[in-house]
């Protein structure tokens, strides 16, 4: 479990998450469009805003050479920098598909980047909160894919690729990725086989929280976990533009310009 669990006072605001816009995919028009989108969004919630959570997969692709990074987002970038230049925090997790982002958000706009699950403590409510890839019972494949992927030699040597082609050489597999989810029926609900779902009952068992949130999924989520802890995943900002805000009693998902 996460240790030295993060304290926020909302002082009359309230928490935001959102996660898998997919920045990138599935092509540069459909890109900049949903870019745009969020980008009305982010400045429809700054002023209510104690902080931000973008919880994985922001990217399609995102990977940090040593002095390279991939280019485009420009709009998006520039508005999380004036969110934090207004003194809003911004919190960043990596996802399946961003997994590779290191220090590049941390130290240009100062924008804490999380690989793993974190624990929050609010207005006496403990969340934990993460992408989720990798969590829970099954998907063995993935869970050795990885390994493989955050193995530090795995990414010394893939740096050694030219940008251009490191670059497209992970674009196709990151379509692939998605294609692959597609298949898997997303937009259903799994019952019992909700992974996320099992993981977050495994978890209540030795240590209580009062909500779980994560993303990876795609499908907006609530479900109760034992009798008074809830899982709620966050969804996907490809088709339904969902999001969750938090004021320190309640947590509702929404969705925007739906």
């Amino acid at each position: 479990m996460p240790a030295n669990p993060q304290n926020f006072s909302l002082n009359g605001k309230k928490l935001f998450f959102a996660s898998d816009f997919h920045l990138g995919a599935p092509s540069e028009e459909a890109s900049k469009t949903r870019e745009q989108k969020i980008v009305r969004w982010l400045d429809q919630i700054k002023d209510q805003a104690a902080a931000i959570f973008l919880v994985g997969d922001i990217f399609d692709f995102w990977f940090e050479y040593k002095e390279v990074i991939p280019k485009g987002f420009i709009p998006f970038i520039s508005k999380i920098h004036q969110l934090r230049e207004a003194g809003v925090p911004v919190l960043f997790f990596t996802g399946n598909h961003d997994l590779w982002m290191k220090d590049y958000f941390t130290k240009e706009l100062g924008i804490p980047v999380y690989h793993n699950p974190i624990e929050l403590i609010v207005e006496g409510k403990k969340i934990l909160v993460g992408h989720g890839d990798g969590l829970g019972p099954g998907d063995k494949s993935y869970k050795l894919l990885k390994k493989v992927f955050t193995n530090p030699l795995a990414q010394w040597l893939f740096r050694w690729f030219h940008p251009d082609l490191g670059i497209k050489i992970a674009k196709t597999w990151s379509g692939n990725s998605r294609i692959s989810n597609m298949k898997k029926n997303e937009d259903h609900f799994l019952g019992d086989d909700e992974w996320l779902w099992q993981y977050c009952k495994e978890v209540e068992r030795s240590f209580h929280h009062d909500y779980y949130i994560f993303g990876h999924r795609h499908l907006p989520l609530r479900l109760e976990v034992g009798e008074n802890a809830t899982y709620i995943n966050l969804g996907e900002w490809v088709s339904r533009y969902s999001f969750l805000e938090f004021d320190g009693n309640q947590a509702k998902l929404d969705y925007f310009e739906k």
